[in-house]
């Protein structure tokens, strides 16, 4: 069952206040016994006044507020901190702008059920699709994927992707404070670090699409900085690695 898992849902917010209500009522109706954690970065539109609102009507909503725009990593590590210190037991990554799917949100969860430790949701898997990019786009995402594969032997597929789960137990293996990329890199640095913890790593297909209200945080800026980690992360394993044989 699903219930047997206590789950906080951290949903990084900047402007959303077109979708911030919608996907509230969506997650909370896929998931309607976990809890909610918008982290906030003192959104000009009003997104916290909504959140908060909506926690009022529907329960189980934290609305955190950050004192300016830090980017998502740090948004989600604040969120992972919340949600540890509170016992709870599977922590959900997700965007706030529909482009992941609440309706996948069950089948996320249910391989923390079965001892998953990190759980993908994959565009790069059987099943899995990204319908509404150019190829150029699905290109440099699938290059971006395959080369951090090969650079951190990660043995998976979506290592980039935003739509993910992680055990209670993984978190706390990992040294969240020694995390350094905050955009584009978050997501392929904690499944290296996950993987070097000893995570057991499951994908599920998944369905992404592009936002259709507000604007993208992505930019290439922030594509060159996941690259450039990557090889710097990359080489120094491949150098322990020769150093210690």
């Amino acid at each position: 069952m699903l219930t047997s898992v206590r789950t906080l849902v951290v949903l990084p917010t900047y402007n959303e206040s077109t979708n911030i209500d919608a996907v509230l009522r969506a997650v909370r109706t896929n998931l309607p016994e976990a809890d909610i954690l918008v982290v906030d970065d003192s959104s000009p539109d009003g997104t916290a006044v909504i959140a908060r609102h909506l926690g009022d009507e529907l329960g189980s909503i934290g609305v955190l507020v950050r004192p300016e725009k830090q980017g998502l990593g740090p948004a989600y590590l604040e969120g992972f901190r919340w949600g540890l210190d509170r016992g709870f037991e599977a922590f959900v990554e997700m965007d706030s702008d529909f482009s992941h799917d609440p309706s996948s949100l069950p089948s996320l969860i249910r391989p923390m059920t079965e001892g998953a430790d990190l759980v993908i949701g994959s565009r790069y898997v059987p099943g899995g699709s990204i319908p509404d990019w150019k190829l150029s786009r699905r290109m440099l995402s699938r290059f971006g994927n395959l080369y951090a594969k090969w650079m951190l032997d990660l043995g998976v597929e979506d290592s980039t992707a935003g739509f993910r789960v992680y055990s209670e137990r993984i978190l706390r293996k990992i040294d969240l404070d020694s995390v350094t990329a905050s955009g584009y890199g978050f997501q392929i640095e904690m499944t290296f670090r996950a993987k070097q913890a000893g995570a057991t790593v499951r994908e599920v297909p998944i369905r992404f699409v592009d936002r259709v209200n507000g604007e993208s945080k992505m930019s290439s800026s922030v594509v060159t900085e996941a690259l450039a980690l990557v090889t710097r992360w990359g080489l120094r394993r491949i150098f322990l690695s020769r150093s210690s044989r």
